[in-house]
């Protein structure tokens, strides 16, 4: 260890330097785990904002001891700004900042591994090399690897010119350089990364697929293609997560399978996050929602369910609880301390 002297008050005084916290991937943190693992997902802040609107979000959780902290990626918008002479021109809007340097602030002040979303849309082979070797230049050996949404509007994703259209052309873009093989031919003793890649599962089936067992065709090729775990899409009926992970074993896929977890607080959402997300909301705990009067009276039987949810996922021995923090770190601090 390094050293550093002062002299104070006559006296020389040995100052050592401020610790240094290893790094390690998702993986390495469950293998080492003595107990179910908490985690958070959080979003970037909107453009203009600074990085304390972050740790003014994370702040309330943080002495739970996440293992690690994932940042959301949102690609960018179309939109069509009149032009003086009457026509439209269609531009690109960014509105939140890429996760680059959020997940380097966030390790740098909390001392804790950060996992940056990659998502194909939006983006050129390119331009993910180059944030993969930002990222592996800062010490992020953590990434979640997606395919993304369809901008806004659009009914169906299309990738970038030169870019990809699935998760699993992403995947083996980084498995690529995690061997050394860049995206310039003539490169030659490229330096290896070494990402820790995850994938998404979806207990209720992607949207997109015509059965659960074709989803799980797709999930079984990430993993042989170098998938190391699995974070699912948030669900509410912990039946479903658990007849996912049997049919995900039966089928050969035995990487760590992280449940993802959501507080519904607005009665609202009885009908945006199915729409949204296509996941379904159980008929005992709708029930209850439409019995609220307020929003209020919602979060408190939100916070409560996602509580039991949590407690049942921990006695199964799920690896890690993974929650979706989005606007709601307080309903989180609620259920950690309930369940911690």
């Amino acid at each position: 260890m390094m050293w550093r002297y002062v002299i104070f008050a006559g006296l020389l005084k040995k100052i050592s330097s401020p610790t240094v916290i290893k790094r390690m991937k998702v993986t390495e943190h469950i293998s080492q785990a003595k107990d179910t693992l908490i985690s958070f997902e959080i979003l970037p802040p909107l453009k203009g904002k600074s990085i304390e609107s972050i740790y003014d979000h994370l702040d309330p959780m943080m002495e739970f001891k996440p293992a690690f902290v994932n940042v959301t990626y949102h690609r960018s918008e179309h939109m069509f700004k009149k032009r003086m002479d009457g026509s439209f021109e269609k531009v690109e809007i960014r509105k939140r900042p890429g996760t680059v340097g959020i997940c380097a602030a966030i390790m740098n002040h909390y001392n804790v591994d950060a996992v940056p979303h990659l998502i194909c849309g939006g983006f050129t082979k390119e331009e993910t090399e180059n944030a993969l070797i930002d990222l592996a230049f800062l010490g992020v050996d953590n990434v979640l690897v997606l395919r993304g949404d369809a901008p806004k509007n659009e009914t169906y994703f299309e990738p970038e010119p030169n870019g990809h259209r699935y998760a699993i052309d992403l995947l083996h873009q980084v498995q690529h350089m995690n061997n050394g093989i860049y995206l310039e031919e003539d490169l030659q003793n490229g330096v290896k990364t070494k990402f820790c890649i995850g994938v998404a599962g979806y207990p209720e089936k992607h949207f997109e697929s015509p059965n659960l067992n074709s989803d799980l065709q797709i999930l079984k090729a990430k993993v042989d293609a170098g998938a190391e775990y699995v974070v699912t899409q948030m669900f509410f009926d912990n039946q479903k997560y658990f007849e996912y992970v049997k049919l995900c074993r039966e089928m050969g896929i035995n990487v760590p399978i992280i449940p993802g977890l959501k507080p519904l607080t607005t009665k609202k959402q009885l009908s945006v996050i199915p729409r949204s997300f296509q996941v379904d909301i159980p008929t005992e705990f709708s029930n209850e929602i439409m019995k609220c009067k307020t929003d209020k009276e919602v979060e408190q039987l939100g916070t409560e369910w996602l509580i039991q949810q949590s407690k049942e996922l921990k006695a199964f021995g799920v690896p890690v609880l993974h929650y979706y923090t989005l606007g709601k770190p307080l309903v989180i601090r609620k259920v950690m301390e309930a369940i911690v």
